[in-house]
């Protein structure tokens, strides 16, 4: 059952027009190789908005051609398929040699407003064998190509820099995992693709003119302002670190965990890449851990700052021959640290109502991330419902309490908060414009996924549709879809999700 997509003015899916810059790299970099056709393939979703930005008529989405374009069983013109090397530390421990197991670089198309290069690249994963597939067998299963689909263009319209996802295409043909399941190809689209591990890669097999190779195109095609600085590769490290910061503030300030923060899950471009075993902050558990694969909790929300640099610092090591000294590459590398707490207090401060910046404001925000975890609130409403807050009329004060089990912790805090909105005398309706408007009502609940993926697997994609158009506006109120912004029922607390999600 396919829900209808909405007309969007663009190009024809086969007079799309493809290139590959990526290519043009010296073939070390890569290995060409055409996708595996996968048998009967449909249509299970598609974004008009990620389909605009490349100028795509999204309303041939249920055409043939396009399905079988997206799933690899067609090769477009000028398109040069490739799946790319790369290396990486997965958990902490070097792994060596990886790459693009079951993701095919399709090409880049234009996408004027995408700034610099005014390209975008079409990926699809779950495409088959490549040399790079080590034990696995290439594709993509349904469950985990609606989860990413979803929390791409969920994280998109927040506002979090990321990968794009423009379709989803299934097929019968039995892919085993835990169990059976069926096979699905996933189109993400990004600037570029390359991660922390392609440099890592060329550094531990110590080719340095490949690392410079490599280097060289991410700068020329990505950071141009770089070609003439003292330092380029300086001004790349520094660059990128600071883009992780940001990045990894956002996810902190909206309760978003990766769960598999591998250095070759890391975007030089500083976009959340490679969704798998991620997950949005429920019950506020500074400790959670949402990969059940990672025992030892190393991607937990509370880490996740600290491996954002650490994974930086890995960049860094393999930038280092480039750079040429050690002290240049620390003096990049420190811009971390500040850049998050800047960057997080920024969003807290905006997610609270508050306009000005004291000195206290540390305090008040720590003590806030205390009482949220010792009562364990639910993320996304606390936030949503203190928006909601009158500072001097009780009442109003209740919906918000009421998330709370040590309410007199609670309380005190809320007492502090007062005092400070009064300080700069907030006026209540602003405020609440104001909040609403970065705190979502919204977000990608595992429950949610859930059911719309067990819908899907029995042919009806109707609730992907519709959470995709609910979650595609998450600052709105949409009363119609408020039972989408509800708390999880019981039943969600038995969902768990792996590497293999």
């Amino acid at each position: 059952m396919n829900a209808p997509l909405s007309p969007q003015a663009g190009h024809r899916i086969d007079q799309l027009p493809l290139a590959n810059s990526f290519a043009d790299l010296p073939p070390a970099h890569y290995t060409a190789l055409m996708p595996t056709p996968l048998s009967k393939p449909y249509l299970v979703c598609a974004s008009a908005s990620a389909a605009a930005l490349i100028g795509l008529d999204i309303a041939d989405a249920n055409d043939a051609t396009f399905i079988d374009i997206f799933t690899g069983n067609q090769i477009l013109e000028g398109s040069k398929p490739l799946s790319a090397v790369y290396s990486g530390h997965q958990f902490g421990t070097w792994a060596g040699q990886l790459g693009d197991g079951r993701a095919i670089l399709l090409g880049d198309v234009p996408a004027p407003a995408i700034e610099p290069s005014g390209r975008m690249e079409l990926q699809i994963k779950g495409a088959g064998l490549t040399p790079y597939s080590r034990m696995g067998d290439g594709r993509a299963v349904l469950r985990s190509s609606i989860r990413e689909f979803l929390c791409s263009e969920a994280m998109a319209a927040l506002g979090i820099p990321t990968t794009r996802s423009l379709c989803v295409t299934g097929s019968d043909q039995i892919v085993m995992r835990e169990q059976r399941e069926t096979a699905a190809v996933a189109t993400r689209m990004a600037q570029s693709f390359v991660r922390f591990g392609s440099f890592e890669h060329w550094f531990y097999n110590e080719k340095h003119d490949e690392l410079k190779t490599l280097a060289d195109y991410v700068i020329a095609n990505f950071y141009p302002q770089f070609k003439t600085a003292d330092n380029p590769y300086k001004a790349l490290l520094t660059e990128v670190t600071l883009r992780t910061a940001h990045m990894i503030a956002h996810w902190q300030a909206v309760g978003f965990m990766h769960g598999v923060m591998n250095t070759d899950n890391m975007s030089i471009l500083g976009l959340t890449l490679d969704y798998g075993p991620f997950g949005f902050m429920e019950a506020f558990n500074a400790t959670h851990i949402c990969n059940h694969t990672d025992q030892q909790g190393r991607y937990s929300y509370a880490r996740q700052p600290q491996i954002g640099e650490w994974n930086c610092y890995a960049l860094g090591q393999a930038l280092l021959p480039l750079i040429g000294e050690v002290e240049e590459t620390q003096a990049a590398l420190r811009i971390y640290k500040p850049a998050f707490a800047e960057k997080f207090q920024e969003l807290i401060r905006a997610k609270l109502g508050l306009q000005t910046s004291q000195p206290d404001d540390g305090k008040l925000f720590d003590r806030l991330f205390e009482v949220l975890h010792g009562s364990h609130a639910d993320f996304t409403l606390f936030f949503r419902s203190l928006g909601n807050v009158q500072i001097d009329v009780a009442a109003s004060w209740e919906p918000v309490r009421d998330l709370f089990i040590d309410r007199a912790s609670f309380d005190s805090w809320a007492q502090q908060y007062s005092a400070r909105l009064k300080v700069e005398n907030s006026d209540d309706e602003a405020r609440k414009l104001a909040m609403h408007a970065v705190n979502p009502k919204y977000v990608l609940r595992n429950y949610l996924a859930q059911i719309a993926i067990e819908k899907a697997q029995n042919k009806d994609f109707s609730e992907v549709a519709k959470l995709l158009q609910v979650l595609e506006k998450p600052f709105d109120e949409q009363p119609e879809n408020e039972k989408y912004a509800a708390l999880p029922p019981d039943w969600a607390n038995d969902l768990e999700v792996s590497c293999s999600s």
